[in-house]
Formats: structure tokens, C-alpha cells, sequence
């Protein structure tokens, strides 16, 4: 089984900057940002899930949604690649996080 903790954490410091940031921040691309990511992390936990299936896209609940489903979609990609083989569609882990990083960067919280 492979540590996962790294995403979790990573994920879980971006969805609680989005959840103490104003609207105006939320709605100026913060969300939009958040949005994207937890929609390419839910994408990548179904690729691992179900490599046979199309993945089903997150929908868009609103700005004071995002980080909840953030949070959520990262511990569902986690959950599926602790125990997933490293070689599963959608399972590079480092890959997951930089993703986090580099859209929490963008969204400027």
C-alpha cells in the first residue's frame, strides 16, 4: 500500500484556504480553479476505479461548494491509489500533487 498522505494533506490546505476565502475572491477564479482540480482528481480516482468506464464529470454546486468537493475528490483519488498498482491509469500519485500545488498557486489564496 502506498502513502497517500501527501495528496490528502495537500488538498486539505487548498480546500480550507477556498473555505476562508471571501466571495469576491471565491468568484474572481479561486472556485474556478478549485472547481478544475477536483474535477481532474475525480476524473483520475474513476480511471483508477473503473478503467473500463467513462468517468462521470463532478458538477458545478456553486462557490461555496468547491472545497468540499476538492476535499472530497482527493481523498476518493487517495483511497484509490493506496491500494491501487502504481501502473493504474490515472495512479501517479506526485503527479496528483503537483496538480494541488500548482492550482492553488493559480488561485492566489
Amino acid at each position: 500500500m502506498r502513502d497517500t498522505s501527501g495528496l490528502t494533506v495537500a488538498a486539505e490546505r487548498f480546500a480550507d484556504r477556498l473555505r476562508a476565502a471571501p466571495q469576491s475572491r471565491l468568484q474572481r477564479g479561486a472556485a474556478a480553479e478549485g472547481l478544475a482540480l477536483a474535477r481532474e482528481l475525480a476524473r483520475r480516482a474513476q480511471r483508477v476505479e473503473f478503467p473500463d468506464r467513462e468517468p462521470a464529470e463532478l458538477p458545478d454546486a456553486g462557490v461555496f461548494v468547491v472545497a468540499d468537493q476538492l476535499a472530497v475528490a482527493a481523498a476518493d483519488l487517495a483511497e484509490a491509489l493506496r491500494t491501487a498498482p502504481a501502473e493504474s491509469p490515472g495512479g501517479d500519485l506526485d503527479e496528483a500533487v503537483g496538480l494541488v500545488r500548482e492550482a492553488e498557486a493559480r488561485a492566489g489564496l
